[in-house]
C-alpha cells in the first residue's frame, strides 16, 4: 500500500515544520508524532499472560509503519495485571521491538506515590516515555489543582518524558483544559493523549499550547482525521491493533494533504472503530484481532466474552465497510 520509508519521510518533514513553528523553547522535547496501537495483552486459558503469543504479535507489528507501541494502556487490561506483570510485559516488548520504534508505557496509578514508583519501574524496563492516566477513584476531588500537583510530581521524578492521558469514557473524568495548559509548560511533559473525541476541545488545547513544545495525540481512530485537521501530531488507536496499515495510511493522507481520500478512508474506519472501543470494548478488539491474524484471545475476568448477537454485529461492522 505504501512503504515504511515513505511514511518516515513524511513524518520527518512534518516534525521539522512543527519544530520550526515552535521556537519558544531552546531544549527540544521527544517527538511523539505518529501512530501507536495500544496493544492487547494475550492470556492463556488459565488467564496467565501468554508471552509467546505476545511475541508473535510484536513480530507482525514491527513490520507496520507505526511510530511505536503503547504498552499497558486501557486495551492492555492494565487494571487487571499485577505490578510485576505490568513491568514484565514492558520488558518483553522492549526486547522484541526494534530500537527505532518508541515504547510508551502506561504507568498511571491512583496515588501520586504509586505512579512515581511505577513510572520509574517502566523506565527501567525500557520505556522511552510513559502515558499517565488521570487518577479517578476520588473523582469529585480531582480538580485542576489536584491534577496539576499530581502530574507535576510525576514529571519531576520521571526519568523519561511524560504524556498526559485523558480518557473520560473509562475514568469518568476529563483532564481540564486549564490543567493541560499549565502542565504543557513542564519541561518533562511532552504531550497529551485525548480520548474524549471532542474536536473543539482538542483544537482549543492545541491553540492554547501553541507556544509550548507540546504535542497532542488523538485517542481513537474514529476522529483521527479531524484531530489532524486541527493540529494533532498522531494517534493512539485501538483499531490499529487490527487495521494497522490502514490507520497509518490515513495518517499519511492527512500529512500530505489528500483530504478527499483521507475522508473516504476515515468514513470506512468509523464503525469498526466504534465497535472495538465504545460499543463492545476490549473483548471485541481481541476477537477482531483473531479474524485478522493476530493473537487476541480471551479477556481476563471480570471482563466477559461477547454474546452471540454482539459477535454477529461486530462482524457486520467490519464486513459492511469492506474489511472482512
Amino acid at each position: 500500500m505504501f512503504s515504511f520509508r515513505a511514511l518516515k519521510k513524511y513524518r520527518r518533514g512534518v516534525a521539522i515544520l512543527w519544530k520550526r513553528t515552535n521556537t519558544q523553547n531552546t531544549t527540544r522535547k521527544l517527538d511523539i508524532g505518529g501512530i501507536y496501537p495500544p496493544i492487547a495483552t494475550p492470556f492463556t486459558e488459565k488467564e496467565e499472560v501468554d508471552y509467546q503469543k505476545l511475541d508473535e504479535n510484536l513480530q507482525k507489528y514491527s513490520k507496520i509503519p507505526f511510530k511505536g507501541l503503547v504498552v499497558q494502556g486501557s486495551n492492555g487490561e492494565y487494571p487487571y495485571l499485577s505490578v510485576d506483570e505490568r513491568l514484565e510485559v514492558v520488558r518483553r516488548v522492549r526486547c522484541i521491538l526494534p530500537s527505532s520504534m518508541l515504547l510508551m508505557a502506561g504507568s498511571g496509578c491512583e496515588s501520586t506515590r504509586a505512579t512515581v514508583h511505577m513510572t520509574e519501574g517502566m523506565a527501567q524496563a525500557g520505556a522511552d516515555a510513559v502515558l499517565v492516566v488521570t487518577p479517578c477513584f476520588y473523582g469529585g476531588r480531582m480538580n485542576s489543582q489536584a491534577l496539576i500537583h499530581h502530574y507535576t510530581k510525576v514529571a519531576d521524578a520521571s526519568p523519561v518524558p511524560v504524556v498526559l492521558y485523558s480518557v473520560p469514557g473509562n475514568t469518568g473524568l476529563e483532564l481540564p483544559v486549564d490543567a493541560v495548559i499549565s502542565l504543557s509548560q513542564h519541561p518533562n511533559i511532552v504531550g497529551l493523549k485525548d480520548s474524549g473525541g471532542d474536536i473543539t476541545r482538542i483544537g482549543l488545547i492545541i491553540h492554547k499550547t501553541r507556544l509550548e513544545d507540546f504535542q497532542v495525540l488523538a485517542g481513537s481512530a474514529g476522529f483521527l482525521m479531524a484531530a489532524y485537521s486541527v493540529g494533532a501530531v498522531g494517534g493512539v488507536c485501538a483499531l490499529a491493533n487490527v487495521l494497522g496499515e490502514e490507520v497509518c495510511d490515513l495518517e499519511r493522507l492527512c500529512l500530505i494533504g489528500h483530504w478527499d481520500k483521507a475522508r473516504e478512508l476515515q468514513h470506512r474506519l468509523i464503525e469498526p472503530n466504534t465497535a472495538v472501543t465504545r460499543k463492545y470494548g476490549v473483548a471485541a478488539l481481541k476477537q477482531a484481532m483473531e479474524w485478522f491474524g493476530y493473537h487476541g484471545g480471551a479477556t481476563r475476568s471480570p471482563l466477559q466474552p461477547l454474546l452471540h448477537t454482539e459477535l454477529q454485529q461486530l462482524r457486520m461492522d467490519f464486513s459492511s465497510n469492506g474489511w472482512l
